[in-house]
């Protein structure tokens, strides 16, 4: 059976969970391999708790259904750490990434992890620098790429770049300050 790896994001309504999702996803298909990209949807809006997913194999996907047991939990917004069981289905050997300015011990401690990878990026100061808005979806993205290797950095900023000039055409400034927002992040994730 080929190995399917599966991720969890957390985040709350407008802060770009599923676009992360999905040009995740996309990179992951631009790299030859096979993706399942999908949010979960209810009464959510703006602010409010929302989840998105990703599944990865280098075989056709068959599963369709929700990411029970993820070994990657990328966290958007901390303050949902304590409101929402963000460690639900992690193995032993998973891995976490959060999206925070403050040290790692404390959201070890908080989270009760005992083996499992933790990662933290400042998200959000980083969103704000190079974007001008809070949005951590992207910055989470190279993160995501740092701490696991799912894939090759450069192809996957390329696919991502290529995928945010067709969204804003005119708006050059946004996709630059996204892709600033990726290399950073890839930059300064910290392992804890």
């Amino acid at each position: 059976m080929a190995k399917l790896t599966e991720i969890r994001w957390h985040g709350r309504g407008g802060q770009g969970a599923k676009t992360a999702a999905l040009l995740f996803g996309e990179a992951v298909l631009g790299q030859g391999k096979y993706m399942q990209a999908f949010p979960e949807y209810g009464p959510e809006r703006m602010g409010a708790p929302v989840q998105s997913f990703n599944r990865i194999s280098d075989e056709p996907i068959t599963l369709h259904c929700h990411v029970t047991s993820p070994q990657i939990v990328v966290v958007l917004d901390p303050t949902l750490i304590g409101t929402v069981d963000i460690t639900h289905g992690l193995p032993a050997d998973g891995t976490i990434i959060v999206n925070t300015g403050e040290q790692a011990s404390k959201f070890r401690e908080m989270l009760k992890l005992d083996g499992q990878k933790l990662y933290t990026v400042d998200a959000s100061k980083i969103a704000q620098e190079t974007i001008g808005r809070n949005i951590p979806n992207t910055p989470m993205m190279g993160a995501l790429a740092k701490a696991t290797g799912l894939l090759d950095f450069k192809d996957m900023l390329d696919d991502t770049r290529k995928k945010l000039e067709k969204k804003f055409r005119s708006k050059p400034e946004v996709v630059e300050g996204n892709v600033k927002a990726i290399q950073r992040a890839y930059n300064e994730v910290k392992s804890g």
